[in-house]
């Protein structure tokens, strides 16, 4: 460990140590006009103090704070800021940025009980005006990047101990509505040494990444861990990276980043939109850690990209495959440094019931790629029902403890009793209380971590277990018309389970032009693969949800079926499933489209 005892007193001293030496460096949207912005330690630390004495002066410290930013300098500053006033930072999207995100943060600020809201000049007047229509009108809002306001002579170091929170990281909601998990700066501490344990990660290390700011991976992972380690990051927008995939591995080659990454689609759509062109001009020999933090991680990502880019230096044991979420602060697993990724199959029907074996031969297989192995955490895999310990092998839900353990949901005690003080039953010393539930399927094997699920995105039909992702790629992998990773298995309640999926389909694609005839193809591969009947719902690119991290939100995806808010291009439906639409369409005319 560092020795510090708040994340704000380690940042203070980086600021000191390092003065001149770059801390973040920022590629704008249009980076062939704009040259990158530089931000000193030194930099950092003034800004820091400025805006963390308005902070003071209105009474915000040991509050929480609302940050409303995009991906950029300011930022960083303002999450600093409220580290060095004793905030509670609360991180989040901007309204606006997609459709739904207005009522999202609308819901945050009730639930965070904020007391400040950060911004930039660029989107202050637009958060003015939301504050002041939805009776906020008590919550002061400040442009961080306009100068005149806060005095960082006037600023004190705020009284802190690790237990104080550091930040509110309100959850993507990939299957349920946002919480927001309560991060101390002892948990944040812990986790950044886990980090660093688990990646190797060093001072002389250059960070990169694009992922959102808000989200715990681009915040923890990208912005936080090089004030950790006292390094440096290169960093660019979301948008930057959806538009030209290229620009993402260019900052790699241009900067010498070390380590980075992001979910599985970041690699497919590099592997897919990459040309042999920009290829030539690559060189990624400098990327030591690619972190690839998506569960379950697909072994076709780590092979296709890996294939792609070796002739730019890529190396298939700089991949990270890891395993964590914003409960868990961030990391709980990870490959160990300069380890190729573990990559092994399965028998697809002893997965299904419940266990990890061997495929006999000719026998369906699965192929599973570990999350790595854990240091700093107890991991068990338990009984999702029984609760208790399951033997070595045995797939169950993936229960965590350790220092990096959050301490629980804002304001939901009875959630909090339930998801992070579980108890596990039948051990020799009697009952073992403190566990967190991670909602994560998995199994250990040789102190190798398999994550294999969501236990509430399971579907139970016919006392098996059937994998959403499983059918998902196999259908994908039917035919070119069917985008991969834009499709959303789930099941139907009806009074007994249906399988559905709704999936994406490229139009210009050839068997785009008879889509009953494509539909017939993916009802009947579903049901010699998987022995089960299955409803289809075919629908344009765009429709299928995801979380800022690019997670299917496949709880959602149900959600807008049987409401009736789904506007297909052609479907099958199962008798039971179609009562239930039909229901609900005459109810609901809003549709998505």
């Amino acid at each position: 460990m560092t020795g510090f005892g708040t994340f704000t007193e380690l940042v203070l001293q980086r600021t000191a140590d390092l003065g001149e030496k770059d801390a973040f460096i920022f590629l704008h949207d249009n980076a062939a006009h704009s040259p990158a912005e530089h931000l000193s330690y030194r930099g950092l630390d003034a800004e820091a103090r400025r805006v963390a004495s308005w902070l003071q002066a209105k009474g915000a410290s040991g509050s929480q704070v609302l940050l409303l930013y995009p991906s950029s300098a300011d930022f960083v500053k303002a999450f600093t800021a409220c580290l060095y006033a004793g905030s509670v930072a609360v991180p989040a999207p901007l309204p606006g940025d997609q459709g739904h995100h207005f009522a999202r943060v609308s819901g945050i600020l009730k639930d965070a009980e904020v007391k400040a809201v950060l911004t930039d000049s660029a989107n202050e007047p637009g958060i003015s005006a939301w504050l002041t229509e939805a009776g906020f009108t008590d919550i002061p809002c400040l442009a961080t990047d306009l100068p005149g306001h806060g005095d960082a002579s006037a600023w004190t170091a705020p009284e802190l101990t690790p237990e104080s929170l550091a930040f509110l990281q309100y959850t993507s909601g990939s299957t349920s509505s946002p919480k927001g998990v309560m991060v101390s700066h002892r948990n944040l501490l812990a986790n950044e040494y886990a980090i660093q344990r688990s990646a190797g990660s060093e001072p002389t290390d250059r960070l990169g990444g694009w992922l959102p700011f808000y989200h715990d991976m681009g915040l923890i992972g990208h912005i936080l861990h090089p004030l950790y380690l006292g390094a440096s990051a290169a960093l660019m927008s979301p948008v930057s990276f959806l538009k030209r995939p290229f620009r993402w591995l260019q900052m790699i080659d241009e900067y010498g980043v070390t380590v980075g990454g992001g979910p599985n689609f970041a690699y497919d759509l590099c592997v897919r939109r990459v040309t042999d062109e920009q290829l030539a001009t690559l060189d990624l020999s400098s990327w030591k850690v690619a972190c690839n933090g998506a569960e379950p991680i697909r072994a076709e990502t780590l092979r296709a990209f890996t294939e792609r880019f070796a002739p730019a230096g890529f190396r298939a044991e700089s991949f990270f495959p890891c395993y964590g979420m914003a409960e868990t602060t961030l990391l709980v697993s990870g490959t160990p440094f300069g380890k190729a990724p573990v990559v092994r199959t399965a028998d697809a029907a002893a997965l299904e019931l419940g266990a990890l074996r061997e495929p006999a031969e000719g026998a369906p297989a699965r192929t599973l790629v570990s999350s790595g192995v854990f240091r700093d955490f107890d991991v068990r895999i338990v009984d999702p029902e029984a609760h208790t310990e399951q033997p070595e092998g045995g797939v169950g839900e993936i229960w965590v403890k350790g220092d990096s353990v959050a301490g629980g949901y804002w304001k939901r005690p009875e959630t909090n009793k339930e998801i992070f003080q579980a108890v596990i039953l039948g051990g020799a010393d009697g009952p073992d209380a403190g566990w967190l539930r991670t909602g994560d399927l998995g199994a250990l094997e040789g102190g190798e971590l398999y994550v294999t699920g969501r236990l509430k995105e399971m579907i139970l039909i016919n006392g098996r277990n059937i994998y959403p992702h499983d059918v998902e790629r196999t259908v994908q992998a039917l035919d070119p018309a069917l985008s991969a990773g834009n499709g959303a298995v789930f099941s139907v309640d009806t009074g007994e389970e249906h399988l559905v999926l709704v999936q994406e389909v490229k139009p210009n694609a050839p068997s785009a032009a008879d889509l009953p005839a494509l539909t017939a193809l993916i009802r009947q591969l579903v049901s010699r693969e998987f022995t089960v009947a299955g409803s289809v719902v075919l629908v344009k690119p765009g429709t299928i949800r995801k979380t800022t991290s690019g997670k299917l939100q496949r709880t959602l995806m149900r959600q807008l079926l049987v409401e009736g808010r789904l506007t297909p291009l052609h479907q099958v439906l199962e008798d039971g499933v179609q009562t239930l639409v039909d229901a609900a369409a005459d109810r609901s005319p809003a549709l998505v489209s």
